[in-house]
């Protein structure tokens, strides 16, 4: 068969959701965009939509996604509800993005090192010996 038949798959067998887990749920712009303002603290609908430049409907359908993959916590204030961040919930993308963290370090200190090891060759080589004038300096001449 070199078309897949529609028929084939069983609706029984539906993929996942791709909001059911904490990574796919900040795969989204405007969910990272949500998390991101909500760092400053707790906020209301209103105030993220408000703060967003999006309709009051597409912000709760994003907290809710989120709030379903524990990233975001809300609470009642009177009659207003607020949404802030969930430390827990953010930990197992945390503890992800750390164990690479060591790993680009070393890149960078590597790319440090061979900028360095360029600048100063390239110094030697216009006779300066030290290299690019840095900010504030003038070349030499």
């Amino acid at each position: 068969m070199t078309h897949a038949y529609i028929g084939m798959y069983s609706p029984a067998m539906a993929r996942a959701p791709t909001t059911s887990d904490a990574f796919n749920a900040v795969a989204e712009p405007r969910r990272r965009a949500i998390l991101d303002a909500l760092a400053g603290g707790e906020l209301s609908v209103g105030e993220l939509a408000e703060s967003l430049r999006v309709a009051q409907p597409v912000v709760s359908k994003h907290l809710r996604v989120l709030r379903d993959v524990n990233l975001v916590a809300r609470r009642d204030d009177g009659r207003r509800r607020l949404y802030g961040l969930n430390g827990a919930g953010l930990r197992p993308i945390h503890d992800w993005v750390r164990r690479y963290e060591q790993s680009w370090s070393m890149a960078f200190d590597r790319m440090e090192m061979v900028l360095q090891r360029l600048d100063s060759e390239e110094g030697c080589q216009d006779g300066t010996g030290g290299g690019t004038a840095g900010p504030g300096h003038a070349p030499p001449g």
